[in-house]
């Protein structure tokens, strides 16, 4: 099984093919849909046949009751969400290149106190967005289910997220993070690996640094190898792709092959991305 510790919140698409009338108007298209990348990393893996788990906080209110309800229907266990609070929201803004701008308003989800032993029954891989390290109680409580994990032999999977997060930390503080949380897995975008200098895996884990359509690289085994993209003729919305490109590889043999596991990302990353009008 795959668990995922993090965010499950309400998000509010923006798609935008103009630029933004500051202080006026602007013809935009708009959807609500469940989002969180912990969420998303543990439906897409869900959808590919593999048993997962997520665990957060959201609110008590009718929002996060449909949330929850979504992502147990995605197939997802969902017995360990705590509901209390308020729901979170992300409003995100996609522009005509499918690209994507977020607004976070996190609301619950860094509530998350008090865990418990019994998130990691049956569990064989943890992954943890670096969002979830920050933000007390959460961070504190992601930490403390990591070293459960690393006791009970379950891999750890570390997604770097966000440039805004190493920003606000500092290029430092991340890396000696991720070297106390010892993941097996780092996934990194090409933008956050720059703002970490990573040119080579991080600590012992097998380090993904995607590069959106070009090669991503694989650091394994004191090798680095590229693995090429999915061509995608049409990008409308690169909102998810990161999570589902997570959930694809940890769901493939990333152990024993994490070459054909990033393959499997990148496939699942191009499902996603063509899935969006």
């Amino acid at each position: 099984m795959l668990a995922t510790l993090g965010d499950l919140v309400d998000d509010v698409v923006v798609y935008v093919d103009d630029p933004v009338n500051v202080a006026s108007d602007t013809a935009a298209r708009i959807e609500r849909r469940r989002g969180g990348s912990a969420a998303n990393v543990a439906a897409v893996a869900a959808g590919l046949g593999h048993a997962a788990r997520f665990i957060g906080q959201v609110g008590s209110d009718p929002i996060g009751a449909a949330l929850v309800a979504d992502l147990a229907a995605a197939g997802v266990d969902t017995s360990f969400v705590r509901r209390e609070g308020r729901t979170g929201t992300i409003a995100v803004l996609v522009d005509a290149t499918g690209e994507r701008t977020m607004l976070t308003d996190r609301g619950a989800c860094t509530d998350l106190d008090q865990p418990s032993a019994e998130w990691l029954d049956g569990v064989a891989t943890l992954h943890v967005p670096l969002y979830s390290v920050l933000g007390e109680p959460l961070a504190s409580t992601a930490a403390e289910v990591i070293a459960w994990a690393h006791e009970r032999a379950v891999d750890v999977s570390i997604d770097v997220s966000s440039v805004a997060l190493i920003d606000e930390l500092g290029r430092a503080a991340v890396l000696v993070l991720l070297d106390r949380l010892a993941p097996s897995v780092v996934f990194a975008n090409e933008a956050e690996a720059a703002a970490l200098g990573v040119d080579g895996p991080i600590g012992r884990a097998v380090t993904v640094v995607k590069q959106g359509a070009a090669p991503a690289l694989v650091y394994a085994d004191g090798a680095r190898r590229e693995v090429a993209a999915e061509p995608i003729a049409d990008v409308a919305d690169t909102t998810g792709a990161g999570d589902a490109f997570a959930a694809g590889f940890l769901s493939a043999d990333w152990r024993s092959d994490p070459v054909t596991a990033c393959r499997t990302g990148h496939r699942t990353a191009a499902a996603v991305i063509g899935r969006h009008p």
